[in-house]
């Protein structure tokens, strides 16, 4: 298919400043075992191209699931036609941004010594790990399952711009919970972001299999705790929880088209202004971040984004100080300020914007057992459930699954409900001791919404724990 889109590409540009073509071809499949019961297995096929022209200062994109010549004309030409009414009212001029031209193919990792498990294979351990997991009659639901993406990408300029890559996204998943009364727990393998790129040795070697009976004990325990506490108090976040901080307090809040206004109407601002970049203190000394792209098994690597950039690992904020944002080519040259690598598109027939790809945060030097010894009194949270954040992605507030009571350097006990909140723009600076590479876990989450139309596009988030200082936590009701 890739073939025969760049031959008529070559003959089909039209004479204008630049133009480019990205196709993409996408199949996904999703293997579920739900209460023991095989659930009807479902797949998709997608495939189209999202045409771009760039011509006297205007920007217009059309896209197209007809990828004949005849159907790439008529989007190429609906294309230059909006380039030509945008022209009329540009917000910048489109025609002096110089846009990359690379050549290269990129792929995803595959192991060279793991055997991969037939759907046959896969089907039977599903059922195998559901079998296990209800161990009580208090267990009301649980789903063991698996879900596989193959992506390939292709990327055109007219300058000479040819990119191919691509990925396998693979995502297990798997969820026990049992009720009482009004109360129900549950506890999810990796909280339903253990998200990777590679071949189904990510799925065999996820620990996942054989979890199902520590996950349906873990959630019988949750039935018999205690509520968290309320107060002011250290919070220790594992990377299941940091995955969700780091996505919601500096990921979209650095998206720098948001920060110039393009996300107000839709997903909301940022508290970051322009003038931050460069000397804002966003954290405390301890909290290194990375944008890194080239971290293969990443949920959202790649070697290039949707607008042909090469994407190399940069530091957004370094020792605390916010040095760069998350734009990509069109906004970095819009704001003046240096960005990333991070124009994405979710699929074929929506245009790129900055996102959020892999943001981690570095390793520090503390081992759990020396975070937890630093906390006199605390709590240790684990695996997201629900989220919530304002506008401008400052003031939020957060619960888990999984809570245990930290006093005098001890875990004392589990805790359900736990809960905290804090403000973006001064809970990093509260932040005590980074966990060591021990600690330290790759995650992602396919689900990560913006734009208008609606764009929901796939997230890498490595993190260790780390330790925050006077947080308030509170619990649910009792």
């Amino acid at each position: 298919m890739f073939d025969s889109i760049r031959v008529l590409f070559k003959e089909l540009a039209p004479t204008v400043d630049f133009c480019s073509l990205r196709a993409v071809n996408e199949t996904s499949e999703n293997i579920a075992v739900r209460q023991d019961v095989l659930q009807p297995l479902s797949s998709r096929v997608d495939r189209g191209a999202m045409v771009t022209v760039i011509h006297r200062g205007g920007y217009g994109y059309a896209a197209t699931s007809d990828l004949s010549a005849g159907g790439l004309k008529v989007a190429l030409g609906q294309a230059k036609a909006w380039a030509a009414a945008c022209a009329k009212q540009p917000i910048t001029d489109f025609s002096k941004i110089v846009f990359p031209s690379y050549i290269g193919k990129y792929q995803s990792p595959s192991s060279v010594t793991s055997t991969q498990p037939s759907r046959r294979e896969i089907i039977d351990l599903l059922q195998a790990e559901s079998a296990i997991c209800r161990i009580d009659d208090r267990i009301v639901d649980w789903e063991a399952s698996l879900w596989i993406t193959d992506t390939g990408q292709l990327y055109l300029s007219s300058d000479g711009g040819d990119i191919e890559q691509e990925f396998r996204y693979v995502v297990p998943n798997l969820y026990v919970s049992a009720n009482v009364g009004s109360d129900t727990q549950t506890r999810s393998f990796g909280g339903r972001c253990l998200c990777q790129q590679g071949d189904l040795s990510i799925f065999l070697d996820s620990g996942m299999n054989g979890s199902g009976r520590r996950l349906a004990e873990e959630t019988l325990e949750l039935l018999a705790a205690p509520n968290c506490p309320s107060g002011d108090m250290d919070l220790l976040l594992m990377p299941s929880q940091m995955m969700l901080q780091i996505h919601e307090s500096i990921g979209h809040p650095l998206e720098l088209d948001r920060i110039l206004g393009d996300e107000r109407n839709f997903a909301g601002t940022s508290f970051v202004t322009l003038d931050m970049f460069g000397h804002y203190l966003y954290g405390s000394e301890l909290l290194n971040v990375s944008f890194d792209p080239t971290r293969h098994e990443e949920f959202s690597s790649y070697r290039w984004d949707d607008d042909g950039s090469l994407a190399e690992k940069q530091f957004v904020i370094r020792h605390g100080v916010l040095e760069r944002s998350l734009g990509g080519v069109i906004s970095q040259a819009r704001a003046g300020i240096d960005g990333v690598a991070a124009t994405r598109a979710c699929n074929w027939n929506r245009p790129p914007v900055d996102r959020i790809a892999n943001l981690n945060i570095e390793p520090g030097t503390s081992t759990l057992k020396e975070m937890i010894g630093l906390v006199e009194r605390g709590v240790l949270m684990d695996t997201n459930i629900s989220w919530s954040i304002d506008d401008s992605r400052n003031k939020f507030q957060f619960g888990c699954e999984y809570g245990q009571l930290i006093e005098n350097g001890e875990l004392k006990g589990v805790l359900k409900n736990p809960n905290y909140r804090g403000v973006s723009a001064t809970f990093w600076r509260s932040l005590k001791a980074v966990g060591d590479i021990s600690t330290f876990e790759v995650m992602g989450t396919p689900f990560c919404g913006k734009a208008e139309p609606s764009q929901v596009i796939r997230v890498g988030h490595a993190s260790p724990a780390c330790l925050f200082g006077n947080v308030e936590i509170f619990g649910g009701q009792g």
